[in-house]
């Protein structure tokens, strides 16, 4: 009598990793949100004084919280806003009275152009930047750009926005405007202009890390066996490094991306500040300003859960990219080395008994 065939699973081998991730990034994003609501909770001004203003009456005051709900336990209020964000609801500004979702999302287009024309213009130039230098290793060109990286980098981003305006938004010069207040009644892409002083500002903050991881892994492919075999070969050295080298460079780039793109949320949010361009970091810290509690929370989860998902697309597909992790049994992801770039090994499975 025949064995039975053994049966081979139509799943994926790395959806039970890539299910793994997603609950990890949903857990990220509960405790980011438990600490935000207790931070928030804890800010010393309190929120009803700050809507009736410093001479209402005490009874006011008390009724207002009542209202609000503030004058229940901490646990009793984030459990009822968990329930709300599951929900889809945000819960409503103390400020402006409206939903705080339609306040974020009118706000969100505009940051996430910010973000889209930084990468637009530091992902192309990091590569070229990171190709060239690895390819001229250690030569003068190598050494003097790696120098100017390392200043950009070691420099800070609120310096070098000032210092982007002091050049370009003189009296003298006045070439770009200095603040990004934008016409409501104008598309976005006709006041570009104003959009061209914050992508400077956080595209010069953003482009030494990932030119650089550009160039390490670069130099890590072109040391590797196989281009050493296709120079043996006598194959030519540009189709090297065109079909060979920087396929397998880029891999480890794309988990770069994410990293920098994580960190221009941050920066986004303080030029925008800085720029006064209306987007959800001036929203924030007007929220924060007016002890706006719920539009704080709610704008602080928004961003956790987009870098989240961030991660989640970034892992997703650096494994998707790689033969070697696409057919393993378990794709485990461990630790980035100290030159950023991440490695990951394969874990046996289990004999059957």
């Amino acid at each position: 009598m025949p064995e039975p065939c053994a049966r081979t699973s139509r799943l994926p081998a790395w959806l039970p990793w890539f299910i793994g991730r997603l609950g990890y990034g949903l857990l990220t994003a509960w405790v980011i949100s438990l600490v935000v609501f207790i931070a928030t909770q804890a800010l010393p001004s309190d929120p009803a004084r700050v809507i009736l203003g410093p001479e209402a009456p005490l009874e006011s005051v008390l009724t207002l919280r009542e209202q609000l709900g503030l004058n229940r336990p901490i646990l009793v209020q984030y459990l009822s806003w968990l329930g709300q964000v599951l929900r889809g609801d945000l819960g409503i500004s103390l400020d402006s009275n409206q939903p705080v979702a339609s306040i974020i999302f009118s706000r969100f287009g505009n940051t996430l152009a910010l973000l889209a024309g930084v990468l637009v213009l530091v992902v192309p130039l990091a590569l070229s930047i990171g190709v060239s230098l690895a390819l001229r290793r250690d030569s003068r060109l190598d050494r003097f750009g790696l120098s100017a990286l390392i200043f950009l980098k070691a420099t800070p981003g609120f310096l070098l926005a000032i210092g982007l305006v002091l050049l370009f938004s003189m009296p003298q010069v006045n070439l770009l405007p200095a603040v990004s207040i934008l016409d409501p009644d104008k598309a976005l892409w006709q006041q570009l202009e104003y959009l061209l002083l914050p992508i400077f500002a956080l595209s010069l903050s953003s482009l030494p890390y990932l030119a650089r991881m550009v160039r390490a892994s670069m130099i890590e492919a072109l040391d590797s066996d196989y281009v050493s075999a296709a120079r043996l070969r006598g194959i030519a050295e540009w189709r090297i490094v065109w079909r060979h080298t920087l396929p397998n460079a880029l891999v480890p780039a794309i988990q770069g991306v994410a990293l920098t793109l994580r960190t221009l949320i941050g920066g986004a949010l303080l030029a925008e500040v800085i720029f006064s361009y209306p987007g959800i970091g001036t929203q924030l810290n007007s929220a924060i300003q007016m002890r706006d509690l719920p539009l704080v929370q709610g704008v602080v989860l928004v961003i956790t859960l987009g870098v989240v998902l961030i991660n989640l697309i970034a892992d997703l597909l650096t494994v998707l990219l790689t033969p070697k992790l696409r057919t393993a049994r378990r794709a485990t992801l461990i630790q980035r080395n100290r030159r950023g770039i991440q490695s990951w090994w394969r874990r046996p499975a289990a004999k059957a008994p």
